[in-house]
């Protein structure tokens, strides 16, 4: 184990390939050991057959990942419905659609649910609706030992005051945040956007993990948009010493380049770091 963190490796960062049929979900933990030397994989619901965690599936899975020595760390969940959503039942109903996501955590061996905190409403209004939500599913969750973890992602997910309010309000040690350097759109509309480090820096005291969100790179190899020793000694100083997962979402590069780009970024980053 490094002193300081672990690399893994987010779904998402083939989600092309994943769509375009090039590679197969269950291909997931053996490319990401085999071509990248990555041994803790977090994947998305969106790339379970029929976005259903099934038995066959649940198996096979957890078998290659049994057989490859890959930690499965966290699913990443979508479409389940608003767990902000101003009407109760809706609510309850989206609450109750994550309770396979963490059956599914338990069977593969993760820490954690990633979920999303949309709402509608004033921003208080928001809050206590979203706290409401996640408050439910956190509690049903630690009956089985699986954290519920919210991302920055979109509307006021993505104000880090907001979400660390939820977190406050929410107050369970169960429930905690998934920062990730990029994703801080307020408004996909007028493109406004909330700072990333100031972001970053108000959901790391909850942070049970970490998405390093890569797009383009220089020369040098550095990201472009994001100052990664910035963020990574942001993420450091809080503390944290779990994974960072990779999270290539890029288009001018190939998602294996994007990938090892950012692998290459974040290692040369921890030896330094370790040197110091």
């Amino acid at each position: 184990m490094n002193t300081l963190y672990e690399i893994s490796l987010a779904q998402w960062s083939l989600h092309k390939a994943f769509f375009a049929g090039y590679l197969q979900p269950i291909d997931f933990p053996r490319v990401s050991k085999e071509q990248f030397g990555i041994s803790a994989v977090e994947y998305v619901n969106s790339f379970f057959p029929d976005r259903q965690p099934k038995p066959e599936f649940m198996k096979e899975l957890k078998k290659l990942c049994s057989d490859l020595d890959v930690k499965s760390l966290l699913i990443m969940c979508d479409g389940e419905g608003n767990l902000g959503d101003p009407d109760e039942a809706a609510r309850t109903k989206a609450i109750e659609n994550h309770y396979k996501w963490i059956d599914a955590a338990v069977e593969l061996g993760c820490h954690s649910i990633r979920v999303n905190a949309q709402s509608s409403g004033s921003y208080e209004e928001q809050m206590k609706l979203a706290a409401d939500g996640l408050a439910r599913l956190t509690d049903h969750a630690a009956k089985q030992n699986i954290n519920v973890i919210v991302e920055n992602h979109g509307g006021l997910s993505s104000n880090g005051a907001w979400l660390a309010g939820v977190m406050k309000m929410v107050n369970k040690p169960r429930c905690g945040t998934l920062p990730d350097f990029g994703n801080f759109i307020l408004d996909w509309g007028t493109r406004e956007m909330y700072d990333r480090y100031t972001g970053v820096t108000e959901l790391m005291p909850y942070a049970k993990a970490v998405s390093a969100k890569s797009h383009d790179f220089d020369g040098d190899g550095n990201e472009i948009h994001t100052n990664y020793e910035k963020m990574i000694s942001i993420v450091l100083d809080a503390g944290y010493r779990g994974y960072i997962g990779i999270e290539y979402e890029g288009g001018n590069v190939g998602e294996f380049e994007g990938i090892i780009r950012t692998k290459d970024l974040l290692e040369r980053i921890r030896t330094q770091r370790e040197g110091q």
